[in-house]
């Protein structure tokens, strides 16, 4: 029988704000299960027609993705993150918060671009055509633009920020005094890097890759316009196309359960080894790179960045500025507008969502509280496709409960309440992008010291009270960076609005991808652009957060 003190350690580890965090969770998880269980439903002939046609090409197609945008990241990541951080060169402050600047174009965008910029009727080939005296193909080879490797590259110069930006704080955080003792033992800048500096910063690295993985497997814009068919284009053809829906279901569940693989694999790896190293005792230190040295790491530094925005973005402003009147219509403000509805309904509630999940766990840290917070944010690892047929399934649901119910009541017909509206595509935006908000609402509680919660209580604050009167001024500055983080991540997101989007309700990344489709470029270049621009709002706010956190450094001439 339960003693008096095992009743109240109960009650107050599981209280209302348990219980209101668990149904969060299970709301946010839905969609998750509901892919998963269709594993169970008999699909017919057509998931057999799917394993002996395209399943094979859609599982090779999306590996080799992975494995050649894995390793052109970590090799443009990794380099150019330690070239800023232990290497002094002119301009490498400029560089180093300027290679985070692809990270604000999508992917589908810079494919766009440069398909328009390669192909055979292109600037760049018209150019060496009329520089040479060429007359066709047969006088000349030139790589193919929309193929695997094209769409390795494309997707390497926008994720690679990733790799970066975890691999430059690992070694910023790395202590001096292993890298002088390797200096000690004969290592030069080379050796000392690779044996030592490499290896202490695997998990960041390992990290990083896996955040580059996800987004390749969520990728669709890119892929589907190069004609790699990958798990993302399978699931939008077999539901759109096919028209069944338990087969795009059922390979929904099959992608579903190799990302959680992948996750699960990368916490595996970081538990079965372990990384130490010793405080930072002395300042850091940095080599002073001169002459063919300092060109070459201006050269590496900049080439990513030049292929990665700079030319992305000089070729879109022309082409969207090259006729105003046009490019710039009624429609461009419309959908403009829908953009910006979606963008800030959706940040609007996963700020307010954010700190009930977050207080909730500090407030009560229980393994109910724990694994309700992990489910509720696992939806950032989930591919857009992948969470917008599990949206779908349980809303067409409930649709035709509520239809069924008013007809046999009343005689009347509801029609499809949720299904094809607003409301269905923040949820599926708010089960994607919620890790989003709240890591970043988490990070700025966790700041706030326990002092501050036993001082309400004792003027006589209820949790509810405290939360809104003295955490949320004091979280504000994290609050609003949640909000501009998830209002930028819905603002370039293509698969899940492509299928849950209600009718006549198009979005900019909508819009560029349909005019990409049709071959019209030239009209893609404003959405596009406007995509881009809002895209470098959260990249000043990482750069000024590097800027600020710019460690004092030795040079080493």
């Amino acid at each position: 029988m339960p003693t008096l003190d095992s009743r109240r350690l109960f009650k107050r580890s599981w209280n209302g704000w348990t219980f209101l965090v668990i149904a969060i969770a299970l709301l946010i998880l839905a969609p998750i299960g509901v892919v998963l269980s269709s594993v169970l439903t008999n699909s017919g002939t057509v998931w057999n027609h799917l394993l002996a046609t395209v399943l094979p090409d859609y599982i090779s197609s999306s590996l080799w993705l992975m494995l050649g945008v894995g390793l052109c990241t970590v090799v443009i990541g990794v380099g150019t993150a330690w070239l800023v951080t232990m290497c002094r060169f002119p301009g490498q402050r400029l560089l180093e918060w300027a290679l985070l600047l692809p990270l604000a174009a999508p992917a589908y965008v810079l494919a766009y671009v440069y398909t328009e910029m390669l192909e055979f009727y292109g600037p760049v080939q018209l150019a060496l055509r009329d520089m040479f005296g060429w007359t066709s193909v047969n006088d000349y080879w030139f790589p193919t633009v929309r193929s695997l490797g094209g769409a390795i590259a494309i997707i390497s110069l926008v994720l690679y920020p990733y790799v970066y930006l975890l691999s430059r704080v690992a070694f910023l955080e790395q202590s001096v005094c292993t890298l002088e003792a390797s200096r000690l033992l004969g290592c030069n800048p080379w050796r000392s890097f690779m044996r030592v500096a490499l290896p202490l910063a695997r998990p960041a690295i390992v990290a990083g890759v896996s955040l580059v993985l996800m987004e390749t497997l969520n990728d669709f814009g890119t892929v589907q316009y190069f004609a790699v068919n990958t798990f993302s284009v399978g699931i939008y053809r077999t539901w759109f196309g096919m028209g069944d829906r338990i087969a795009a279901s059922q390979l929904s569940a099959l992608l579903l359960v190799f990302v959680l693989l992948l996750i699960g694999l990368e916490r595996w790896s970081r538990q079965q080894t372990r990384y130490h190293h010793t405080g930072r005792y002395q300042r850091l230190s940095a080599f002073r790179l001169r002459g063919w040295r300092a060109i070459a790491a201006v050269i590496v530094c900049g080439l990513p960045i030049v292929l990665g925005f700079l030319i992305p973005a000089g070729r879109l402003l022309y082409m969207a500025t090259s006729d105003i009147t046009h490019n710039f219509s009624q429609r461009f403000w419309e959908l403009s507008r829908h953009s910006l509805i979606l963008a800030a309904v959706t940040a609007i509630v996963a700020v307010f969502v954010s700190p009930i999940l977050a207080y909730g766990l500090r407030l009560s840290a229980n393994w109910g509280m724990q694994v309700a917070v992990r489910m509720a944010t696992v939806g950032y690892a989930i591919p857009g496709a992948v969470i917008a047929v599990g949206v779908l399934f349980p809303i067409g649901a409930i649709d035709n409960a509520v239809d069924a119910g008013m007809r046999s009541t009343f005689g009347i017909s509801t029609g499809l309440l949720l299904s094809g509206t607003i409301i269905t595509l923040v949820f599926a935006y708010l089960v994607r992008f919620l890790a989003v908000s709240y890591n970043t609402v988490e990070s700025s509680l966790s700041r706030i010291k326990p002092n501050l919660d036993d001082a309400a209580r004792s003027l006589g604050c209820g949790t509810t009270r405290t939360l809104v009167q003295i955490h949320a001024p004091l979280m504000s500055g994290g609050l609003l960076t949640a909000a501009i983080l998830v209002f930028v991540d819905v603002m370039k997101e293509l698969p899940a609005t492509l299928i849950v989007r209600p009718f006549n309700f198009d979005t900019l990344a909508v819009e560029v991808y349909r005019l990409a489709a049709d071959e019209r470029l030239a009209e893609a270049a404003a959405p596009a652009l406007a995509i881009v621009a809002v895209g470098i709002i959260p990249v000043i706010a990482l750069s000024r957060q590097i800027t600020r956190t710019r460690p004092e450094e030795i040079d080493y001439r």
